[in-house]
Protein backbone atom coordinates (compact mmCIF):
# COMPACT_ATOMS: atom_id res chain seq x y z
CA UNK A 1 0.00 0.00 0.00
CA UNK A 2 1.50 3.09 -1.17
CA UNK A 3 1.60 6.30 1.66
CA UNK A 4 2.32 9.58 1.43
CA UNK A 5 3.43 11.46 4.37
CA UNK A 6 2.84 15.62 5.08
CA UNK A 7 3.93 17.35 7.97
CA UNK A 8 5.82 20.48 8.36
CA UNK A 9 8.10 19.13 11.05
CA UNK A 10 10.76 17.52 10.04
CA UNK A 11 11.71 15.35 13.37
CA UNK A 12 7.94 14.98 13.39
CA UNK A 13 7.59 13.60 9.67
CA UNK A 14 10.62 11.42 10.19
CA UNK A 15 8.77 9.70 13.28
CA UNK A 16 5.63 9.35 11.28
CA UNK A 17 7.27 7.68 8.37
CA UNK A 18 9.17 5.28 10.49
CA UNK A 19 5.93 3.89 12.20
CA UNK A 20 4.22 3.34 9.07
CA UNK A 21 7.53 1.84 7.92
CA UNK A 22 7.11 -0.77 10.10
CA UNK A 23 3.65 -1.52 9.15
CA UNK A 24 3.35 -4.58 6.78
CA UNK A 25 2.78 -4.27 3.56
CA UNK A 26 2.78 0.00 3.66
CA UNK A 27 5.16 1.42 1.55
CA UNK A 28 5.98 5.48 2.40
CA UNK A 29 6.43 6.64 -1.66
CA UNK A 30 7.10 10.69 -0.64
CA UNK A 31 6.96 13.55 1.80
CA UNK A 32 7.26 16.85 2.10
CA UNK A 33 6.61 19.75 4.48
CA UNK A 34 4.21 21.54 2.26
CA UNK A 35 0.64 21.70 2.02
CA UNK A 36 0.55 22.31 -1.67
CA UNK A 37 3.04 20.32 -2.56
CA UNK A 38 1.45 17.32 -0.81
CA UNK A 39 -1.09 17.99 -3.22
CA UNK A 40 1.21 17.71 -6.07
CA UNK A 41 2.47 14.47 -4.59
CA UNK A 42 -1.02 13.16 -4.25
CA UNK A 43 -1.30 13.93 -8.05
CA UNK A 44 1.63 12.47 -9.09
CA UNK A 45 1.53 9.49 -6.98
CA UNK A 46 -1.88 8.25 -6.76
CA UNK A 47 -1.08 6.52 -3.51
CA UNK A 48 -4.16 4.65 -1.42
CA UNK A 49 -3.49 6.97 1.42
CA UNK A 50 -2.14 10.28 2.49
CA UNK A 51 -0.91 10.93 6.32
CA UNK A 52 -1.32 14.72 6.40
CA UNK A 53 -0.88 17.19 9.20
CA UNK A 54 -4.12 19.38 9.37
CA UNK A 55 -1.44 22.89 10.26
CA UNK A 56 0.85 23.03 6.91
CA UNK A 57 2.18 26.18 4.59
CA UNK A 58 0.67 26.87 1.43
CA UNK A 59 -2.13 24.68 2.05
CA UNK A 60 -3.64 23.09 5.43
CA UNK A 61 -4.34 19.81 5.60
CA UNK A 62 -8.30 20.19 5.89
CA UNK A 63 -7.87 22.24 2.54
CA UNK A 64 -5.33 19.52 0.61
CA UNK A 65 -8.44 16.92 1.61
CA UNK A 66 -11.14 18.97 0.14
CA UNK A 67 -9.10 18.89 -3.38
CA UNK A 68 -7.46 15.92 -3.17
CA UNK A 69 -10.54 13.52 -4.84
CA UNK A 70 -10.29 15.60 -7.91
CA UNK A 71 -6.78 14.71 -8.88
CA UNK A 72 -6.69 11.25 -6.75
CA UNK A 73 -9.92 10.03 -6.29
CA UNK A 74 -8.66 6.53 -4.57
CA UNK A 75 -6.49 8.43 -1.96
CA UNK A 76 -7.80 8.32 1.42
CA UNK A 77 -6.72 10.84 3.64
CA UNK A 78 -5.33 10.30 7.68
CA UNK A 79 -5.50 13.78 9.13
CA UNK A 80 -3.42 14.87 11.74
CA UNK A 81 -4.20 17.28 14.83
CA UNK A 82 -3.33 18.93 17.93
CA UNK A 83 -6.93 19.86 18.25
CA UNK A 84 -9.74 17.54 20.02
CA UNK A 85 -12.98 19.97 20.14
CA UNK A 86 -15.55 19.06 18.00
CA UNK A 87 -15.49 22.32 15.96
CA UNK A 88 -11.92 20.96 14.00
CA UNK A 89 -13.39 17.30 13.79
CA UNK A 90 -16.27 18.60 11.82
CA UNK A 91 -14.70 20.41 9.44
CA UNK A 92 -12.31 17.22 8.71
CA UNK A 93 -15.66 15.18 8.30
CA UNK A 94 -16.98 17.57 5.92
CA UNK A 95 -14.17 17.12 3.71
CA UNK A 96 -14.59 13.17 3.46
CA UNK A 97 -11.65 12.42 5.56
CA UNK A 98 -10.83 8.85 6.18
CA UNK A 99 -9.27 9.29 9.70
CA UNK A 100 -8.94 11.78 11.97
CA UNK A 101 -5.82 10.74 14.32
CA UNK A 102 -4.70 13.37 17.92
CA UNK A 103 -1.06 13.33 17.27
CA UNK A 104 -0.59 12.74 21.14
CA UNK A 105 -2.08 9.37 20.29
CA UNK A 106 -0.12 6.56 21.49
CA UNK A 107 2.34 4.80 18.38
CA UNK A 108 -0.01 1.80 17.39
CA UNK A 109 -3.02 4.29 16.93
CA UNK A 110 -1.84 4.90 13.32
CA UNK A 111 -1.47 1.41 12.83
CA UNK A 112 -4.73 0.72 14.15
CA UNK A 113 -6.05 3.54 11.93
CA UNK A 114 -4.11 2.28 8.73
CA UNK A 115 -6.08 -0.95 8.67
CA UNK A 116 -9.70 0.82 9.33
CA UNK A 117 -9.22 2.78 6.13
CA UNK A 118 -7.97 0.13 4.71
CA UNK A 119 -11.04 -1.85 5.64
CA UNK A 120 -13.12 1.32 3.99
CA UNK A 121 -13.94 2.16 7.59
CA UNK A 122 -13.64 6.10 9.67
CA UNK A 123 -11.42 6.27 12.04
CA UNK A 124 -11.37 8.95 14.97
CA UNK A 125 -9.15 8.83 18.22
CA UNK A 126 -10.95 7.43 20.97
CA UNK A 127 -10.92 10.73 22.88
CA UNK A 128 -12.33 12.32 19.71
CA UNK A 129 -15.11 9.63 19.74
CA UNK A 130 -16.19 9.42 22.77
CA UNK A 131 -16.81 13.50 22.41
CA UNK A 132 -19.00 13.04 19.28
CA UNK A 133 -21.13 10.19 20.80
CA UNK A 134 -21.54 12.05 23.50
CA UNK A 135 -22.63 15.28 21.59
CA UNK A 136 -25.10 13.42 19.43
CA UNK A 137 -26.60 12.27 22.30
CA UNK A 138 -26.77 15.05 24.01
CA UNK A 139 -28.72 16.60 20.70
CA UNK A 140 -26.04 18.92 19.48
CA UNK A 141 -25.70 19.95 15.86
CA UNK A 142 -21.81 19.93 14.38
CA UNK A 143 -20.42 23.70 14.75
CA UNK A 144 -21.08 25.81 11.12
CA UNK A 145 -17.64 25.99 9.64
CA UNK A 146 -16.82 29.69 10.00
CA UNK A 147 -14.68 28.95 5.97
CA UNK A 148 -17.98 28.36 4.69
CA UNK A 149 -18.40 31.72 3.53
CA UNK A 150 -15.19 31.89 1.62
CA UNK A 151 -14.28 30.22 -2.48
CA UNK A 152 -11.29 27.91 -1.95
CA UNK A 153 -9.32 30.60 -3.69
CA UNK A 154 -10.12 33.09 -0.61
CA UNK A 155 -9.32 30.16 1.89
CA UNK A 156 -5.98 29.67 0.46
CA UNK A 157 -5.25 33.22 0.05
CA UNK A 158 -6.26 34.06 3.45
CA UNK A 159 -3.72 31.69 4.19
CA UNK A 160 -1.21 33.29 3.24
CA UNK A 161 -2.13 36.19 3.91
CA UNK A 162 -2.36 34.73 7.68
CA UNK A 163 1.18 33.18 7.45
CA UNK A 164 2.82 36.83 6.33
CA UNK A 165 2.95 36.82 2.84
CA UNK A 166 2.29 40.24 1.11
CA UNK A 167 0.80 41.01 -2.46
CA UNK A 168 3.31 40.35 -5.06
CA UNK A 169 4.30 36.89 -2.99
CA UNK A 170 1.01 35.58 -2.97
CA UNK A 171 0.42 36.84 -6.93
CA UNK A 172 3.74 34.76 -7.68
CA UNK A 173 3.30 31.57 -5.55
CA UNK A 174 -0.43 31.39 -7.12
CA UNK A 175 0.55 32.69 -10.95
CA UNK A 176 -2.24 35.26 -10.82
CA UNK A 177 -1.34 38.72 -11.36
CA UNK A 178 -1.30 41.27 -8.30
CA UNK A 179 -4.34 43.22 -9.11
CA UNK A 180 -6.06 39.49 -8.96
CA UNK A 181 -4.94 38.60 -5.11
CA UNK A 182 -6.24 42.61 -4.20
CA UNK A 183 -9.66 42.04 -6.04
CA UNK A 184 -9.59 38.61 -3.87
CA UNK A 185 -8.45 40.04 -0.32
CA UNK A 186 -11.19 42.83 -0.95
CA UNK A 187 -13.89 40.16 -1.65
CA UNK A 188 -12.88 37.87 1.39
CA UNK A 189 -12.90 41.35 3.78
CA UNK A 190 -16.02 41.73 2.61
CA UNK A 191 -17.42 38.61 2.96
CA UNK A 192 -15.91 38.38 6.55
CA UNK A 193 -16.19 41.89 7.67
CA UNK A 194 -12.54 42.33 8.56
CA UNK A 195 -10.88 45.06 7.29
CA UNK A 196 -7.25 45.19 8.40
CA UNK A 197 -4.43 42.21 8.21
CA UNK A 198 -4.43 41.50 12.08
CA UNK A 199 -8.08 40.79 12.25
CA UNK A 200 -7.73 38.24 9.46
CA UNK A 201 -4.81 36.22 11.24
CA UNK A 202 -6.72 36.07 14.30
CA UNK A 203 -10.01 34.68 12.19
CA UNK A 204 -7.53 32.30 10.55
CA UNK A 205 -6.01 30.91 13.59
CA UNK A 206 -9.53 30.81 15.41
CA UNK A 207 -10.83 28.91 12.52
CA UNK A 208 -8.10 26.44 12.44
CA UNK A 209 -6.65 27.50 8.62
CA UNK A 210 -3.08 28.09 10.77
CA UNK A 211 -1.96 27.60 14.24
CA UNK A 212 -0.77 30.02 16.75
CA UNK A 213 2.70 29.71 16.31
CA UNK A 214 2.83 30.34 12.34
Amino acid sequence: MRVIVADDHTLVRAGIRALLEAIDEVEVVAETGDGREALNLIEEHRPQIAVLDITMPGLNGLEVAQRSPRVSPETKIILLSMHADEGYVAQALRTGVAAYLLKDSAAPELSLAIRAVRRGDLYLSPAISRQVVESFLRGEKPLPDPLDALTARQREILQLIAEGRNTKEIAMDLGVSAKTIETHRAQLMDRLDIHDVPGLVRFAIRSGLISPES
